[in-house]
């Protein structure tokens, strides 16, 4: 038996936020990561539709880029001395992930993380709270989806945990472009690369279905399409579109899961403190390279999606390779993980030497392997790795 599970509502359009007001509740903690929100006169927005639905409000802020299992937990608590029946996050994934997992530790004060990691074995929600997800970023699309990525800084190195359950899908997503419009270049980029490694590995996902495919391939067009202007721009219309481009992939990727271009950027975002979305656009192309061997044609129908040039299945999924790399360069993010320097941030050569056993190990078991349309053993990801740290080609 096949699922195929969506919020119950999504709300889409410039102003959106304001459907706050038409939710019925008592009691709403809202979940917020940085400044962004306050600056943009969003939360002081917020709050005004929430006091206007009757619903009393309090604050938990400051959940960090990556968030920890530490924060996740402070939240919880929280939570269970409040005792909201809304949950509310707005922001960027960070905070949205957070609040999914601070959910689970609300409902279920005795969970473990040991059980909880597992995928699809989280308890039942609701019997506390609803949860309503509304982002600012264009990329993650955690408002859609039944996933929440926690890290656990108290493991050496540290490690991401994807929590995967259908559960902790939001029962309410809002879509309002308004809060996308003052993203600085480098996320806009960041997150755009996530959206169309989402849609792209939902597609050749083992799990993709006829539910999943148009969502995915429709979402590629229009980032193919919007991304650029999006980026170079701030164009609001790309900008909207983009909102709702990544939102699809979202649909299609909680549905039909991802595959280790995940897996890799997990476990290396965790130790090198790489952008997520920065390490999906550096990995996905050796990736492709990696995968094709099992899902050519898939790639192809892509390409083909995109009007690409090429005659055979295999020279299209070139072609597709060489317009992420292009992409790549347009937005400034390296093709190699040596030439990685963010902020100045690097990955050091005999940093990676060191770690890409244990990573590779721990990518390999990442909960995003088991539908990657080629098999992968931890062996075959140390080699994927080097090739993607040395910018050669994939060619076992």
């Amino acid at each position: 038996m096949a699922r195929f599970t969506l919020p119950r509502d999504l709300y889409y359009g410039r102003g959106t936020l304001s459907e706050l007001k038409n939710l019925k509740g008592k009691k709403a903690v809202i979940v917020l990561g940085g400044s962004s929100m306050k600056k943009g006169g969003f939360l002081d927005r917020a709050q005004q539709y929430l006091k206007e639905a009757g619903i009393e409000v309090k604050l938990f802020e400051g959940v960090e880029p990556d968030p920890s299992t530490t924060t996740v937990e402070k939240g919880a608590a929280f939570m269970r001395e409040f005792q909201p029946d809304l949950i509310i996050s707005i922001g960027g994934g960070s905070p949205i992930d957070a609040a999914k997992a601070m959910w689970i530790f609300y409902e279920h004060p005795d969970a473990k993380w040991s059980e909880i990691e597992k995928p699809f074995n989280i308890p039942e929600l609701r019997s506390k709270a609803r949860f309503i997800a509304i982002p600012s970023t264009s990329g993650t699309a955690t408002e859609v989806t039944a996933f929440s990525v926690i890290t656990d800084y108290t493991a050496n190195p540290p490690i991401k945990y994807p929590l995967a359950d259908f559960n902790i899908t939001p029962d309410i997503g809002i879509l309002d472009p308004d809060l996308t419009d003052t993203m600085p270049k480098d996320l806009t980029a960041f997150t755009g690369m996530d959206a169309l490694t989402h849609a792209t590995e939902a597609y050749v996902s083992t799990a993709n279905s006829p539910f999943t495919d148009p969502l995915a391939i429709k979402a590629i067009q229009m980032i193919f399409k919007q991304l650029i202007p999006s980026y170079e721009s701030a164009d609001k219309k790309a900008r909207e579109e983009m909102h709702y481009a990544q939102c699809l992939a979202g649909q299609a990727f909680s549905n039909a899961l991802l595959g280790i271009t995940h897996s890799m950027a997990h476990k290396t975002g965790a130790v090198y403190h790489i952008p997520h979305g920065c390490a999906n656009a550096i990995y996905l192309p050796y990736v492709i390279e990696y995968n094709a061997k099992n899902a050519e044609k898939r790639y192809a129908d892509i390409a083909r999606a995109l009007q690409l040039k090429g005659s055979t299945d295999a020279e299209l999924v070139k072609s597709y390779i060489q317009a992420i790399k292009d992409l790549n360069k347009k937005f400034q993010i390296p093709l190699s993980l040596k030439d990685y320097n963010y902020k100045g941030q690097v990955v050091k050569e005999a940093d990676f030497e060191k770690n890409n056993a244990l990573i590779s190990e721990r990518a390999v078991g990442d909960a995003c392997t088991g539908s990657n349309p080629r098999p992968i053993t931890p062996k075959e990801m140390e080699k994927l790795f080097d090739a993607i740290y040395f910018g050669k080609d994939v060619n076992f």
